[in-house]
């Protein structure tokens, strides 16, 4: 199972991984969910919301790590964070341009909205707007969300079919592993999947596969349905299955181990160099007082990327698709055909020799650039080839940064 696995993510996403961070904008939350450390009765966490100049700081310290693409995070609070304070915050994210660093795609990680604010979420150019169900089960649901907006089944639920309806057609599914038996919440997310693409005829774009971890006041001990790390990578292998047009994340949730299988088992997309706290990224040492969960892998951007190299993966700093309109039911045809490795393999390491250029370690660039030379030779059209090495020897020699396959 999980040899054909990864077969199957060879031959739709060969061996590129898309790196991301999150970016925490506000742990105000209305809601009682009991494995969440930003819950409303929890009152030892300091509560912080940032001001844009603030945003501005947090994204200059991401660009300067290397960072393309964010994904915004922030708890449930119509007062604190209203639908006007997260636009506003991406607008904010997408005009900071400090040396060659540019933050080319927002993907958005907020609770369960209306058609119009979804609507708003598009028009304010987003990637991917992301959701977890964190349970399917109902009874288990109403007792883990025992108060406050989230409490709401159905409308938690339904909240993809809302965010399609308001035009976004990139949209990013995932439980919460160990809150519930692991095969009712398997079950769930192809169903989920399945409903998408027989209704909208897009199936969901990612599917996370977060595990329940220590925070604040959350201890995963008290929850029933954990899972040890080998029922973990077969239940990574059996989505990939399932689904295997689906993007897949991982997070720095789990440790470098745990990442390095799971690549292996269907694994396309992963966090670099996260902070899980509001404010994070300016803190010098990782603070903890704000911390969402605990980070396992804690290594730098630049060691995650030569990691990668070294594990003969190319690391992916990539949003062409969303800038070129490669998204929904297109993106969904040309990957089902196998024909988006041709846009995604040149891109990704276009995108690679930029961060060489511009933030690698002199070890990383060693590495980096024989692994260029070595995929270079991979791509089968000779057309697309040479215009690739082209490129690349353009951002090497004069950094240049507006290619776009």
């Amino acid at each position: 199972m999980f040899e054909i696995a990864e077969e199957i993510k060879q031959a739709y996403y060969g061996n590129r991984i898309v790196l991301f961070a999150p970016l925490y904008l506000s742990n105000y939350c209305i809601n009682g969910c009991l494995y969440c450390p930003y819950h409303a009765k929890n009152k030892t966490i300091p509560r912080k919301k940032l001001t844009q100049e603030e945003i501005r700081q947090e994204v200059i310290a991401l660009q300067d790590m290397g960072h393309k693409r964010l994904a915004i995070e922030a708890g449930e609070d119509p007062k604190n964070n209203p639908i006007e304070y997260i636009l506003e915050c991406i607008k904010t994210i997408y005009s900071v341009h400090h040396k060659n660093g540019d933050i080319r795609r927002v993907n958005v990680n907020i609770a369960a909205t209306t058609v119009e604010n979804y609507r708003k979420l598009k028009e304010a150019g987003i990637g991917t707007y992301i959701l977890f169900q964190e349970t399917y089960h109902k009874d288990s649901y109403l007792k883990l969300h025992p108060t406050g907006p989230k409490h709401d089944y159905n409308y938690h639920t339904e909240a993809m079919d809302r965010a399609m309806e308001g035009g976004i057609d990139d949209v990013g599914l995932g439980v919460l592993f160990g809150l519930e038996l692991y095969k009712y919440e398997f079950a769930g997310l192809i169903m989920h999947a399945e409903h998408l693409e027989a209704v909208h005829g897009v199936g969901p774009h990612t599917i996370s596969v977060p595990r329940v971890k220590r925070a604040d006041d959350i201890d995963p001990n008290e929850f029933d349905g954990g899972i040890d790390d080998q029922t973990f990578e077969k239940i990574i292998a059996c989505i990939r299955l399932a689904v295997p047009y689906t993007g897949m994340i991982i997070s720095t949730r789990e440790s470098q181990q745990v990442r390095e299988k799971a690549l292996k088992m269907g694994i396309s997309q992963i966090s670099g160099a996260s902070r899980t706290s509001v404010g994070g990224y300016t803190e010098e040492e990782r603070p903890t007082d704000t911390e969402q969960f605990d980070v396992s892998d804690q290594r730098t951007l630049d060691e995650v990327v030569r990691w990668l190299m070294e594990t003969e993966h190319v690391p992916s700093f990539c949003t062409a698709c969303y800038r070129e309109g490669r998204t929904g039911d297109r993106f969904m045809s040309l990957c089902k055909s196998g024909q988006i490795l041709n846009c995604c393999h040149p891109n990704a390491l276009m995108t690679l020799a930029e961060f060489l250029v511009d933030y690698a370690s002199e070890d990383t660039k060693k590495v980096g650039w024989a692994l260029i030379e070595k995929e270079l030779a991979k791509i089968p059209k000779d057309n697309v080839r040479e215009i690739c090495a082209k490129h690349i020897e353009e951002i090497k020699n004069s950094n240049s940064r507006d290619f776009r396959f």
